[in-house]
């Protein structure tokens, strides 16, 4: 394989995949649409992107442009999408047209201008919560907790008896239970690329991306990454708003190690038909990271603020086992936390930031969507 086609690789993820293939010898093209919640009101790519990338500035949902990018390409990482849990509640048709719409427009394409590899980017909200474990040890995937008990500030998810469940390592295998619009349509975006790529013999793989933080991180999208957002709030001398009570676990993954992920995906053909968690295989509670990102900001007086509120389509535990993409496609992590923070944390020092978090909350409670 030579050329690879990167849809939405100017953004955080795909610009440093779009690094880590060039330095691997891979030619790559970018189509991306610079969506202005993303990108600011720039007409250009940013500037991190690598001058080495051959730019198509279109949308994913236009055939014409897709049919373009696609061009003597040899293999195709799908990451244009909308994100943002709480923002697809209310902006149904758009995040439907755009990772739902736009995911069909590809594949037909791909149908007339098939390639060697296809790779989907899909996340860990497919799971809705994630797997756990009754008290005498059964493993269990709990359906999502009852508005009445979140009324009640009860957070954990609990078993017949009332028991607390033990949250657990999550693995592919766990039933999928959509819990939001983005999650629903991220795997309508997986399902629809496994299914046409193996009828029509396009070797296609979906990772399972865990929460990604890093550099480039869109710090003015108030609907990304928690990471971003709790820096944004940081850098603008205003407390971080935690949701519930702050001990939620995640799976924080390192971009470089999505990069390493992708690549893997890319290269290993038994990989081809499968579905692959992308983490780092620890998990660390919400609270703990906004905390840990006030001290290397150098903003310790700055106390994160406990909610003890909820939103809509927000799971309690979700981390990730990893255990298959280790054995298949040889995937290891190699960033710790205490190390891509740091490096994080530098970055962000130089960056200018518009706090936004404050008008997106209040558009969910304006809506019912924050209790």
């Amino acid at each position: 394989m030579d050329r690879i086609l990167i849809t939405g690789g100017a953004g955080f993820i795909g610009s440093h995949l779009a690094d880590g293939l060039i330095n691997q010898g891979y030619r790559v093209r970018v189509l991306d649409a610079l969506s202005e919640q993303v990108h600011g009101d720039i007409r250009r790519p940013p500037d991190y992107l690598n001058p080495a990338v051959e730019f198509v500035h279109g949308d994913v949902c236009d055939a014409s442009s897709v049919r373009d990018a696609l061009l003597n390409v040899d293999a195709v990482f799908h990451f244009a999408a909308a994100v943002g849990v709480g923002q697809s509640m209310y902006q149904i048709e758009r995040y439907t047209d755009i990772n739902n719409r736009g995911t069909a427009v590809l594949l037909q394409c791909l149908i007339e201008q098939p390639v060697k590899k296809l790779v989907v980017a899909s996340s860990m909200s497919v799971y809705g919560e994630g797997l756990y474990r009754t008290a005498d040890g059964r493993p269990c995937a709990p359906p999502e907790r009852p508005l009445t008990q979140l009324q009640q500030g009860s957070w954990e998810l609990l078993d017949e008896n009332g028991d607390p469940l033990h949250p657990l390592p999550t693995p592919e295998s766990k039933v999928t239970s959509p819990a939001s619009v983005y999650a629903l349509s991220k795997y309508d975006q997986e399902r629809l690329c496994l299914l046409v790529g193996q009828a029509y013999n396009i070797p296609t793989v979906a990772l399972r991306f865990f929460n990604v933080y890093g550099t480039r991180q869109a710090l003015s999208n108030p609907y990304t990454g928690v990471l971003a957002i709790f820096a944004s709030r940081f850098l603008n001398g205003n407390s971080p708003l935690i949701f519930e009570d702050g001990e939620q676990k995640r799976d924080f993954v390192n971009v470089q190690d999505v990069v390493q992920a992708c690549v893997l995906a890319l290269e290993r053909d038994e990989a081809a038909g499968r579905v692959f968690n992308v983490g780092s295989g620890r998990s660390h509670t919400v609270r703990e990271i906004a905390e840990r990102m006030g001290r290397l900001l150098g903003r310790e007086e700055i106390r994160p603020v406990i909610t003890r509120q909820y939103r809509v389509g927000d799971i309690r535990h979700c981390f990730a086992d990893i255990g298959e993409a280790r054995s298949v496609l040889g995937y290891q992590p190699r960033v710790d936390l205490e190390e891509g923070m740091g490096e994080l944390t530098e970055w962000l020092k130089t960056q200018a930031t518009l706090d936004r978090f404050e008008a997106a909350n209040e558009e969910l409670s304006q809506r019912g969507l924050r209790l």
